[in-house]
């Protein structure tokens, strides 16, 4: 694959990233902002303290949100568009559109789902404020532990593929990446520390709505990318032959 079309790639990836944000922005603001704001009232309720406050709520749920929700998803198109020109071909006789998915997938699983599962997302008024630089180390940490975790697990599925078969490869490279990631939750602190009366309700339904924008943000990066990737790797011979005959 020559610089020009990775490039190009990753124009595109940037670009398929910027379209999953606008998807994952609009489930955030209209799935995700009602456990926050119940969050921040529990937060207000308990507080004695009513200092001026510098961002709007109503700004922080509009452009607050869509940038921050656009950025990461640009961010991620990058990365995920260069990940995807090293794995296209190396993982597998996928096409575009297979390797796209599974590249967005495998992001989803190890930059996201998998650190979760040890710091669950949290509203605001969870958590001691004086502890929040530890637990977003901790957080950080358990990001680059399974990213890292999740690259040992292909190639060695890569390495035992020739002997084993690519299923049994498959197999006992994913029972080794879960066997790891285990050993790393428990090897790590916990982070959670609801405090006393917090809603349960209000607490699940944030932590489904976060993981639902994440959802909505890695299936469409996929989703678009694989489509866009095409198009460039794997262009229609049939259109082809018609803008020639057009000429």
């Amino acid at each position: 694959m020559n610089s020009t079309v990775v490039r190009t790639l990753l124009v595109r990836g940037m670009l398929a990233g910027l379209g999953a944000g606008v998807l994952a922005f609009v489930f955030a603001y209209l799935v995700g902002e009602g456990p926050v704001d119940a969050a921040i009232a529990f937060e207000e309720a308990g507080s004695h303290e009513h200092g001026e406050e510098l961002v709007s709520r109503s700004m922080q749920s509009t452009a607050g949100l869509a940038t921050g929700v656009l950025v990461f998803g640009v961010a991620i198109g990058g990365i995920l568009a260069l990940a995807f020109c090293f794995a296209l071909g190396r993982i597998g006789r996928f096409g575009a559109r297979a390797t796209a998915g599974l590249t967005a997938l495998g992001g989803f699983l190890t930059v996201y789902f998998v650190p979760i599962l040890k710091y669950p997302a949290n509203p605001p008024a969870v958590g001691d404020p004086d502890t929040i630089d530890k637990r977003t180390a901790l957080f950080v940490l358990m990001i680059a532990l399974s990213v890292l975790l999740g690259i040992g697990a292909v190639l060695l599925g890569r390495r035992l593929a020739p002997a084993w078969g690519n299923w049994n490869a498959s197999t006992a490279a994913a029972v080794a990446f879960v066997a790891a990631v285990a050993v790393a939750m428990v090897a790590l602190p916990a982070g959670d520390n609801t405090p006393k009366g917090f809603p349960a309700t209000d607490l699940w339904e944030f932590r489904l709505a976060s993981l639902g924008v994440q959802a909505v943000l890695w299936a469409g990066f996929g989703l678009l990318f694989g489509y866009l990737a095409e198009r460039v790797l794997e262009p229609d011979p049939a259109r082809g032959k018609v803008s020639a005959l057009v000429a």
